[in-house]
């Protein structure tokens, strides 16, 4: 409950900072001074009320008795939201085969525990859907689920992004900033591809493990916080920790439960049930189904980009589909229709002999593809049938640079 009119700095001025700095806090604006221009100002930035002196204090009262109403639904609905997101997570985890029901075995187990869970698989494979699988089935799922992707953030930003800043605390710092532990604070932190966390974050993030604290950049002091970690990763930390690039103490910190997702390729059995649970969802209402001939093809395929292969197929054809049954003609023309497991896989020039070992041929393989597409990553990646980023892990690997 603000006044608009007060030395240093006015109700307005108050208002824009509340809602960078807290946006879900409720402000009721009072003034004196009743103009109608200022009055739809305040109610823009997001006043709850404003109020007109003089005025009776049951006016007050009930004002302050809205906005708490209003700020216990909100709170609610969030609530509802993240169940109803948690339920959709549960029903995308489908499955009859013996690899997927070991591991959904294991999810059950160690969800009702805070135990740290590192989450290994491929590319695809439903890594973060799994997290959010544990989080939801855990005493935390009235509690934030929140999730960071370690390689997508610029180095130079990550660890604004996971402990948060003060205000001035570098170029561009204009607010204070709250970062991803604080946001997960009594919820669950998911950090996807931890593997290529800097190893300078990694001596800070383990800090925060072992102490249950964060310092937040330019801060000179610390915050408690109750963080469920999950942390999943698609390379090998154990090279990672035998080559120096990744530390040997914070990988036994993650790996307390270590949970790995089986590949597509390892549950054939259950492409059928999820190529049903994608034509549910992108056909919505229609009832849309398969022709025997266009499944016996998608169980065949070797499937390099897992789950989230078949799904970007799936919607693909559900959207230029010629009828309501889906068969081989819906399929694109880059995806190989013989029906054999290598049908589709892109034949490379390399040369491959007795002593070439498959991660001898996978960097001939990138390295052709690079070329040939003249270090265009994106280009590259196309060609290999792989993500970006995937790519350029690979690069990185195989410390493949761009000549000159």
């Amino acid at each position: 409950i603000s006044d608009m009119r007060m030395p240093n700095l006015g109700g307005i001025e108050l208002l824009e900072q509340v809602r960078t700095i807290q946006p879900d806090l409720e402000v009721i604006l009072i003034t004196a001074h009743a103009e109608v221009a200022q009055a739809v100002q305040a109610v823009k930035l997001g006043a709850f009320d404003y109020l007109t002196k003089p005025f009776e204090d049951d006016q007050l009262f009930v004002a302050i008795d809205k906005a708490l109403k209003f700020r216990r639904l909100s709170d609610e609905n969030r609530l509802l939201r993240g169940r109803l997101n948690g339920q959709v997570a549960l029903e995308r985890i489908v499955g009859v085969s013996r690899p997927f029901k070991e591991m959904m075995a294991l999810v059950d187990k160690i969800a009702p525990t805070d135990a740290t869970v590192l989450i290994t698989g491929e590319s695809g494979t439903g890594k973060e859907v799994v997290a959010r699988s544990i989080h939801y089935k855990s005493h935390r799922a009235d509690k934030d689920f929140v999730v960071i992707n370690c390689a997508a953030i610029p180095r130079e930003l990550i660890e604004s992004e996971l402990f948060g800043h003060i205000k001035g605390a570098f170029t561009g710092a204009v607010r204070d900033k709250r970062g991803k532990f604080e946001l997960a604070d009594g919820g669950t932190l998911f950090l996807d591809e931890i593997g290529e966390l800097g190893t300078d974050l990694q001596a800070k993030l383990l800090r925060a493990i072992q102490q249950r604290t964060i310092e937040p950049v330019g801060a000179e002091r610390t915050v408690e916080v109750d963080v469920r970690l999950l942390a999943a990763t698609n390379v090998n930390l154990k090279e990672r920790v035998a080559n120096g690039s990744f530390r040997e103490d914070l990988f036994y910190r993650l790996n307390v439960i270590p949970l790995r997702v089986p590949s597509l390729a390892e549950r054939r059995e259950d492409i059928p049930i999820l190529v049903k649970e994608f034509l549910r969802a992108f056909g919505r209402s229609e009832a849309l189904t398969v022709s025997p001939d266009l499944m016996r093809c998608l169980m065949n395929r070797p499937w390099p980009g897992n789950i989230r292969e078949l799904e970007n197929l799936v919607e693909r054809m559900v959207i230029l589909r010629q009828a309501d049954t889906l068969t081989t003609a819906d399929l694109p023309e880059d995806f190989g229709r013989g029906g054999s497991a290598g049908a589709d896989v892109p034949r490379s020039t390399i040369a491959l002999n007795g002593d070439l070992t498959f991660h001898g041929a996978e960097k001939k393989l990138i390295l052709e593809a690079l070329i040939r597409a003249e270090w265009n990553r994106s280009q590259a990646a196309l060609q290999l049938g792989i993500p970006r980023h995937v790519l350029i892990y690979r690069m990185k690997k195989y410390n493949l640079t761009e000549p000159g």
